[in-house]
């Protein structure tokens, strides 16, 4: 007997999706990560390749390239040569256009004073006098090096992985990898310090990734995310209506379409709607106690500081979010540097220091990697006129530092040395897609294997490129 029905061929992916890989893949799915079914893309499930060391990561991003000199890499002889111009030895040929044009490099030593601390002996300014305190806590990168010399590419370097935009962030490829462990909440949340540069959206685009995997910013205020409260008039019950007759109309668009967009503008509704109930309850941290507020600082009282968002970050971490970016702009320092320097590491250190051992003593520190670092370093000499109070440094892409701690790092460890003008690296260098490898890898993704097809490409964080650096991992 012949069918009138018209049968629409389906390819191997199609079919795969459609079918899940039988019930064993939906139960293993769901056993892996409870939300991972109603996640998109072109992976099948959305969990690790292997047991991850670290469920969740909180980035501390310094956008304008801190000054490792005058923070973490001491270097004595930089003092002892002040003022002498830098050995055309040691310039080699990428400079900047700043340092072409000046007649001389004066070296500039740094002014704070360096010392060893803890058991680990590691150096550090006292312009970070909390978080010299956790040094042992702490595992510090001394010998990163990056591609572009300019602050956008740069950024957009160590975010995506290119220096072009149009790249899937970080946090995307984490959400996209991994799905999310909290269905009221996104898997990437944006935190930026308010009033500073740094943090423009390119760097936290899910670019050609599906659209909920886009990094969501909460900003500081009554209304941390836009558009998120409903008009004057629209009851939480009439929203709901809404929402179930759009459903419906989008079901009945997939099933004529078969098209997973559809699907994943829905998801991103629904979210929207229950986020409009825990957001207000997560940005509320009227109920911390008071010595929570002592420790992260004065400023962790007032909504959109770097202090406030560290706060918010331990309480998005205890819900489950896997990629918390925070922003803290302002560290170009290209001149008047020592007044400079001291405001953003006074606004930074004791949240940070606070933050990691905030996670630690409630158990979290041991699932969750934080990163503290920006896009570059600065130069040895000095930008413009080197005077007894003053002086600025250029930006310096060849050796700078980093700082990271908890899930899956040594601690205590310095790593990589640099030359004794603090200009090139001399021992295990790490690149930035080395170290973005490392960091998936902690989060039990493969950065090789963790890749989406665009344009008839398999695109990946790290592009081609990327090794493991296993000195750091414990």
């Amino acid at each position: 007997m012949g069918h009138d029905h018209h049968h629409t061929p389906l390819t191997r992916r199609e079919f795969l999706t459609k079918t899940s890989l039988g019930l064993g893949a939906v139960s293993l799915a769901s056993l892996l990560n409870p939300t991972s079914l109603f996640a998109s893309g072109n992976s099948l499930l959305n969990s690790p390749h292997f047991v991850p060391k670290a469920k969740r990561i909180i980035y501390l991003y310094m956008a304008g390239a801190p000054s490792q000199l005058d923070l973490f890499d001491y270097k004595p002889l930089l003092i002892k040569m002040n003022g002498q111009d830098l050995p055309s030895s040691v310039l080699g040929d990428r400079i900047t256009g700043t340092a072409a044009s000046q007649n001389s490099l004066p070296l500039v030593g740094t002014r704070y004073n360096f010392k060893q601390h803890n058991n680990s002996g590691m150096w550090m300014s006292d312009l970070m006098p909390h978080l010299s305190k956790i040094t042992d806590e702490l595992c510090k990168v001394q010998s990163m090096h990056t591609e572009s010399v300019q602050h956008e590419p740069a950024q957009m370097f160590t975010n995506t992985g290119s220096e072009l935009p149009g790249r899937p962030s970080f946090g995307s490829w984490i959400s996209y990898g991994l799905g999310s462990d909290n269905e009221n909440l996104p898997a990437f949340i944006v935190l930026k310090t308010e009033g500073l540069e740094g943090g423009f959206s390119g760097l936290f685009s899910s670019a050609f990734l599906p659209a909920e995997h886009q990094g969501v910013r909460f900003r500081g205020g009554k209304d941390p995310v836009l558009y998120l409260t409903n008009p004057p008039g629209v009851t939480e019950q009439a929203r709901r209506e809404q929402l179930d007759y759009l459903q419906k109309m989008q079901s009945g668009a997939h099933e004529f379409w078969d098209d997973p967009s559809i699907k994943a503008k829905m998801a991103q509704y629904e979210m929207a709607f229950r986020m409009q109930t825990s957001v207000p309850e997560v940005v509320n941290t009227e109920g911390e106690p008071d010595y929570i507020y002592k420790e992260y600082g004065p400023d962790s009282k007032k909504p959109g500081t770097f202090a406030s968002n560290c706060l918010l970050a331990r309480r998005l971490a205890e819900r489950g979010v896997k990629f918390i970016q925070v922003y803290h702009g302002g560290w170009d320092h290209h001149n008047n540097l020592p007044k400079q320097i001291t405001k953003r590491a006074k606004e930074t250190d004791q949240a940070s220091a606070a933050l990691i051992m905030d996670l630690k003593q409630r158990g979290l520190l041991e699932d969750t990697l934080v990163i503290w670092g920006g896009e570059f370093g600065r130069t040895s000499f000095s930008e413009g006129q080197l005077t007894a109070d003053n002086f600025g440094r250029d930006h310096h892409p060849d050796a700078y530092t980093m700082l990271l701690a908890g899930a899956g790092v040594k601690k205590g460890l310095t790593y990589g040395k640099t030359d004794d003008f603090g200009y090139h690296v001399t021992e295990n260098p790490v690149h930035v897609h080395d170290l973005n490898a490392t960091l998936l890898h902690l989060m039990g993704l493969d950065h090789e294997r963790l890749n989406y097809k665009y344009q008839g490409r398999r695109f990946r964080l790290t592009d081609v490129h990327g090794s493991l650096v296993k000195g750091i991992l414990s």
